[in-house]
């Protein structure tokens, strides 16, 4: 195997900065691709060398061979890490960099085309004798042939595109009802994430956890594992905390888990580093007989730093290790230390059906208390095109409890404005009474987002902003003299100063009489709008008078819940429409969102068009107003 001078990233974000630190360290020079929407991006700017690769849409950049390989005739790159997501499983990148004498940091081609497609994957690892979930996994792809073989399977049962990872081109459908309208979704979703839009169908699994094993395959035969992951906790399913080792583990079970991933990688010869994914009963306690292989990952996983917690190594290192021809150590020296959590941070509304938040990070600010893998930083963009993941965090700990409990009190402390987050979320999974005792399973967090919009959630942190503000002695609005206070003081009477508070667009009465007992994880910021304040994770946008209000879905409008780009009008003007009918289907970070009928009426004007670029507040739809009788 020949050496590795330089290594072209064909990624962004989070992983290409990732792959740098450690190529850094070992002396090997790098090169980042970007588009236009990155042309100021971390990743750009962390690399030595950088090359424009296009457009922004990922089909017209990061998703482009030819590119790739023309940046690396460009730099005279030796070595292309594909990172995880675009390429990283396209056999035909791998083949024709192999082509090009240039080293693929992963899998052969032959194995990753194996690998790469959920149904042959599936054929295969039941031919080598590795547990299957019961589901069609042929070439028929007809509506009339996928309902026949749902409706055999039962329901509810999953749709997931073949080429998929990721949680993209994925639905659960409960009813023979809403198979068809799900699997046109899920078909348009694989198309335009993976340019494949075959699927194939699964039983779903009651209460189901997802457990992976880590593998690496070197180029002497050699394939060994690191132990397991637990990425049950999900939304969408994607994945948003995973730790190691899976909580409930027993050794019986981890050996049978382990060995049938070890089987399963050797079953396609594979090289690199892999992860072998697995459906799990977690109905009670792990089983030997209760788990399934899913897929196998033929590329570095994002959850891959919590095995190199407990492990100790470093896998892009070893990816690249690999690469030049090294071998393995032995499984034996291989140890488990310890626990490690990670939580993904996304920019993204919870409160909102999780819709992707784009703009500027005029804040960003991450406490120093966890290892963070981070794709932006204060004052960069996030834009529309792309994954909304921009860090995670991770820690280690000598046992889970502790892991945990530090996890948590990052993530309340996470301060990030005015792009939207799930850092209260992840603090609400992880002191999470259900998280704490292990009783998880995918559909944990769908369960728990009621919680995050209780009544007494709500006064906790009223209690908290009052807080923050009284002691912010420098603030606009706070009193100079006694003569300057407009709040209504009278003796042994409570003051009733009020202030409006912004939250999810809603005015919200704030009275500044805090409870001195209500810990607050918090700090304010005082921006031009008003004051800024953070309440375990939360930001919230303080002003002495409420401005205006950007326009909501209802009544007789249709708007655009969030910044992206129109894929389909389902109507025009003069159709009557029925409350609920899903007229417009807006995308964004790789996201369908569809946007449905506020009430039965006609269709006044539609100002949508396929194809076009709409900012959050938009106007996209009218009805024509109600008569009154």
């Amino acid at each position: 195997m020949s050496g590795i001078t330089k290594i072209l990233i064909a990624n962004r974000g989070e992983i290409a900065c990732r792959v740098m630190r450690t190529a850094r360290r070992m002396g090997i020079a790098t090169v980042a691709v970007y588009s236009d929407a990155d042309a100021r991006s971390l990743h750009r700017r962390s690399a030595d060398e950088a090359v424009h690769i296009g457009a922004s849409p990922a089909t017209e950049c990061y998703l482009v061979i030819d590119k790739m390989l023309n940046a690396c005739r460009l730099t005279g790159a030796d070595a292309v890490h594909p990172g995880y997501g675009f390429l990283s499983e396209n056999p035909a990148f791998a083949q024709a960099l192999k082509k090009e004498g240039i080293t693929f940091i992963g899998p052969a081609p032959e194995s990753m085309a194996l690998m790469g497609l959920k149904n042959t994957a599936k054929q295969l690892m039941d031919a080598a004798g590795v547990p299957i979930t019961p589901g069609y996994y042929g070439d028929h792809q007809e509506l009339k042939r996928l309902r026949a073989e749902a409706d055999a399977i039962g329901y509810p049962l999953l749709i997931k595109a073949v080429a998929g990872g990721g949680g993209k081109g994925m639905r659960r459908v409960d009813t023979a009802q809403a198979f068809a309208a799900a699997l046109a979704a899920c078909q348009r979703e694989a198309q335009s994430s993976f340019g494949d839009d075959r699927v194939l169908i699964e039983k779903y699994i009651p209460s189901p956890r997802h457990i992976e094993v880590q593998v690496l395959g070197d180029h002497h035969g050699e394939v060994m594992h690191l132990f397991e992951r637990d990425c049950s906790l999900q939304r969408r399913y994607q994945k948003i905390i995973e730790e190691a080792p899976a909580p409930g583990m027993t050794e019986a079970v981890r050996h049978a888990m382990t060995e049938a991933a070890v089987k399963a990688a050797q079953a396609v010869n594979y090289v690199g580093a892999g992860t072998i994914e697995f459906i799990v009963d977690g109905s009670g306690d792990l089983r030997e007989d209760g788990f399934w292989f899913m897929e196998m990952n033929t590329r570095l996983q994002v959850e891959h730093p919590v095995t190199e917690m407990v492990t100790g190594l470093d896998l892009v290192e070893w990816q690249i290790r690999i690469a030049r021809g090294e071998r393995l150590p032995a499984q034996n020296e291989i140890r488990l230390r310890g626990h490690a959590v990670e939580a993904r941070l996304y920019a993204e509304d919870p409160s909102n059906d999780f819709l992707p938040s784009v703009g500027k990070l005029d804040i960003f600010v991450l406490p120093e208390t966890a290892r963070v893998d981070a794709g932006v930083e204060q004052d960069d963009e996030v834009s529309i095109y792309y994954d909304p993941m921009l860090a995670k965090a991770i820690v280690h700990a000598d046992d889970r409890a502790a892991a945990i409990s530090r996890l948590a009190h990052f993530c309340r402390g996470t301060q990030v404005y005015p792009v939207k987050t799930n850092a209260r979320l992840l603090a609400h999974c992880l002191t999470h009474d259900d998280f704490i005792s292990g009783n998880i399973s995918t559909s944990f967090v769908a369960d728990l987002i009621a919680e995050l919009s209780s009544h007494a959630a709500l006064e906790h942190d009223k209690n908290c902003i009052a807080s923050v503000l009284l002691s912010a002695s420098d603030a606009p609005w706070c009193p100079r003299t006694p003569f300057d206070d407009q709040g209504g003081w009278r003796l042994n009477q409570p003051d009733n100063t009020e202030f409006s508070c912004i939250w999810a667009d809603e005015d919200l009465s704030l009275p500044l009489v805090p409870d001195a007992k209500e810990p607050v994880y918090s700090q304010g910021y005082h921006r031009a709008e008003g004051q800024v304040v953070f309440v375990d994770g939360l930001s919230y946008l303080i002003e002495k008078d409420s401005g205006a209000r950007v326009e909501v879905s209802g009544g007789d409008t249709l708007v655009a819940p969030m910044p992206g780009k129109v894929i389909a009008v389902n109507t025009r003007p003069g159709n009557r429409v029925q409350a609920g009918e899903p007229l417009i289907l807006m995308e964004a970070m790789k996201m369908e969102v569809t946007l449905q009928a506020p009430r039965d009426g006609l269709v006044a004007e539609v100002m949508a068009t396929e194809g076009a670029l709409v900012a959050d507040g938009d106007i996209l739809l009218t009805l024509e107003k109600e008569r009154t009788k």
